[in-house]
């Protein structure tokens, strides 16, 4: 209903601009040439006003109306950091912003045309000119500066301690990987992919680091108030991960891995609380176009607990396994235990006995 209130409002508003307009030709005609200029400057000079004043309402309204709506509170650590260096930018950008609408709207309604008036010829005034040169100049390099310290925090060596995941995208999807017990990603080669034998990666079978990786596209688990390291890949063309709830994005470069790293604030479970939505989900996003199947590339992101990760991670079969079926229905080769041992020691002893 709302939606089509705005429509129409507008509209309306299209209509009066037009018959002003309509109106200004007719009494040119009557008036005469000179009358109509004067005329049609005011008109020009109101309606430069009520834009200005009403073009500053609606960015006052639509702040307060989305403010905090769309991504919610930022769910990383670094996302909290890079919310406070864009709300910093925010606020510096928009104080000169209004300062020079108001001044361009309100010069443009002041100084219009009048009779008998003169304009000020003045070309030049070195003060101004560093003035205006010199303090955007800082504030700018101010910014760049933080940016750049918080780029080199997100890239940077992660925590010791933090879980590793690789990302890779491929047309249209995502294929996530985690590494073992060894904690060790096995290589692969791209030549090895083969879809139809599970080895999505192209992963190495020779290589006994890859026997326990673990494969998978149903979505990636993270483990809450844990470091994560991300090492993202792509299989095709250049793609983007993006992760908007965490403030985060990284380009996936065929051939060329790139990294990064952050640590969730909370669950998906704690997330669908704080932000009334039963349906919640982290979410992927691809923000590079990368063909006609752009738009459906989304993964999904499950913030767990830490014995709900180990729980999802011991159910998941390594992705040798799933490559190689047969490994799974071959029996399994007896051991001898210490026990078996002592029990045959014993049986040739006593049989040595009887002899």
């Amino acid at each position: 209903m709302s939606t089509l209130l705005i429509i129409a409002i507008l509209l309306l508003g299209f209509i009066v601009v037009f018959q002003i307009a309509k109106a200004s030709e007719y009494v040119s005609v009557l008036k005469g040439e000179k009358k109509t200029f004067e005329q049609n400057n005011k008109i020009n000079g109101f309606l430069l006003l009520a834009f200005m004043i009403l073009g500053l309402i609606g960015v006052y309204w639509c702040n307060e109306l989305y403010k905090g709506k769309i991504l919610g509170e930022a769910a990383s650590d670094h996302g909290e950091k890079i919310d406070t260096m864009l709300y910093i930018t925010i606020a510096i950008t928009g104080v000169v912003f209004i300062i020079t609408q108001i001044l361009l709207f309100w010069f443009s309604f002041k100084y219009q045309y009048k009779e008998g008036r003169k304009a000020f010829y003045y070309p030049h005034n070195n003060k101004l000119e560093v003035i205006w040169t010199v303090i955007p100049a800082i504030a700018l390099t101010v910014l760049v500066g933080f940016g750049l310290y918080y780029w080199f925090k997100i890239t940077g060596d992660a925590p010791k301690e933090a879980n590793v995941v690789e990302i890779t995208g491929k047309q249209f999807g995502w294929i996530y990987r985690y590494p073992g017990k060894d904690k060790v990603f096995g290589k692969k080669y791209y030549k090895n992919i083969d879809e139809g034998k599970l080895n999505q990666l192209g992963l190495i079978w020779d290589d006994k680091a890859s026997h326990d990786d673990v494969v998978t596209n149903e979505a990636m688990y993270l483990v809450v108030g844990k470091p994560v390291k991300l090492i993202i890949n792509s299989r095709d063309v250049v793609h983007d991960v993006g992760l908007a709830h965490f403030r985060m994005k990284m380009d996936a470069v065929p051939g060329t891995p790139t990294t990064m790293w952050f640590t969730p604030k909370y669950t998906t479970a704690q997330m669908k609380e704080k932000t009334g939505n039963p349906d919640f989900e982290y979410e992927i996003s691809c923000d590079q176009m990368c063909g006609k199947g752009h738009y459906s590339m989304k993964g999904i992101v499950k913030v767990v607990e830490p014995a709900e990760y180990l729980l999802w991670l011991a159910k998941q079969k390594p992705n040798y396994v799933m490559s190689n079926p047969e490994l799974e229905s071959k029996p399994a080769v007896p051991v001898a235990t210490p026990a078996d041992s002592t029990v045959t020691a014993a049986a040739k002893i006593a049989g040595s006995n009887s002899n």
